[in-house]
């Protein structure tokens, strides 16, 4: 399985951070035994847990290299910690030991790795100091305090500087090391997403002016041929050039997601561009919209696109009559999850009551009921309205695309 930058990034910087921490806490154990052992005069328990602590934390980090488990090295690492740290405590005072403050540091080094292991060790050290509160009320001791009295203040002064070292020196230093490279790294990673938003707004413009000067070629095209039918054939094919080229421009000119279009805009646009296409500025056909504020694929409302214009197209000149006018209607709304009802159509002539779209040589109604099918959807008429009206049921269609490596 293919692991995202960004987690990659965080997991790496927590392996470090565990390494570091393991290495660093082994060093500092033994130097804290050594000062108990040789300056203080403790030669009981606390020096041999200190030591013992050092060797199996070495050894468990050392292992990490051949099972490359690191939430593994880490628990070990925190119970062998909270063992040593309930040792030391139980033989240096109990719930008034100053070495307490380390079990609060295996706490915050859950944090530091997840949020889960936090919680656990925080629940596991709550109960421990209940029960050494508990233990320290009793009169039944299971270890005595081997602090001797000359070596208290001594023995505070370095549990405090062992816990504060961890927790800054140790903890803080490597926090901010790991901090200062994911946001390096974030950084980093924000800049590439940039350059490819800029890189995708740049196809989308260029699409959009080649799509415009295959449109301009269509219209110079059709303007030379005296022939009227093959003149309206081109025509046609602009439209579906424009209607294509429209969307291209409308992803352009967003600035937050690439990848989905507003259609209540661009079917307005699109429509407004038909009528004036066909029947010219001056016209007496009113367009009713009712839209939803929905946002579908690009690989979905370029075919939605092509059905919208070649219905219009074709009200446009067969169904309404430039004296009488007439009115297109669109509605389009949200059925359910990714499915979608478009009903369009006009109050023209409209077609026979036996007519058979299907066996239509009419490109347009062809590629009505294709460009359906390519949307995974059903097309039926509506036969209780003057006119011809569709009702379109249809999926969002999104295209996976897989980049290769």
């Amino acid at each position: 399985m293919k692991i995202p930058v960004k987690d990659k990034y965080r997991l790496l910087d927590k392996i470090d951070l565990v390494l570091k921490v393991n290495y660093s806490s082994s060093l500092f154990a033994l130097v804290f035994g050594a000062i108990c052992f040789f300056f203080l005069g403790i030669t009981e328990i606390i020096p041999i847990t200190c030591i013992f602590f050092a060797v199996l934390n070495i050894v468990n980090t050392l292992l990490y290299r051949k099972h490359k488990n690191i939430l593994l090295t880490y628990n070990i690492t925190s119970m062998l910690s909270m063992i040593g740290a309930i040792v030391v405590t139980l033989c240096s005072g109990g719930i008034q030991s100053p070495f307490i403050f380390v079990l609060a540091i295996i706490v915050f080094a859950g944090y530091v790795t997840t949020k889960i292991y936090g919680h656990f060790y925080l629940i596991i050290n709550l109960v421990v100091l209940a029960i050494l509160f508990l233990y320290d009320l009793g009169d039944f001791r299971i270890l005595d305090n081997v602090i001797p009295l000359e070596s208290k203040s001594w023995f505070a002064f370095i549990s405090s500087v062992f816990a504060v070292y961890l927790l800054g020196g140790v903890f803080g230093k490597n926090l901010l090391k790991a901090h200062h490279k994911l946001y390096k790294s974030r950084k980093e990673i924000l800049e590439r997403i940039g350059e490819k938003e800029t890189l995708l707004k740049e196809v989308h413009h260029r699409v959009k002016n080649n799509l415009q000067t295959v449109s301009s070629l269509l219209s110079l095209q059709s303007r030379a041929i005296a022939d009227d039918k093959i003149s309206s054939i081109i025509k046609s094919s602009q439209n579906r050039v424009v209607s294509m080229a429209m969307v291209h421009e409308m992803l352009y000119k967003r600035d937050d997601y690439l990848s989905k279009i507003e259609l209540k805009p661009y079917v307005k646009e699109l429509s407004e561009y038909l009528v004036r296409s066909v029947k010219g500025n001056t016209n007496n056909v009113k367009v009713n919209l009712d839209i939803d504020d929905n946002k579908l694929s690009i690989d979905t409302v370029i075919p939605l696109g092509l059905i919208i214009n070649e219905t219009i197209t074709n009200a446009l000149k067969y169904g309404i009559s430039s004296e009488k006018g007439g009115e297109i209607t669109i509605s389009l709304k949200n059925l359910s999850n990714k499915r979608y009802e478009l009903y369009i159509g006009d109050d023209g002539k409209g077609y026979a009551h036996n007519f058979d779209p299907k066996n239509s040589k009419s490109l347009g109604l062809k590629l009505i009921y294709n460009l359906t099918r390519q949307l995974r959807g059903t097309i039926a008429r509506d036969m209780s309205r003057k006119g011809t009206y569709y009702r379109i049921e249809f999926d969002e269609i999104i295209e996976e695309f897989n980049s290769v490596d």
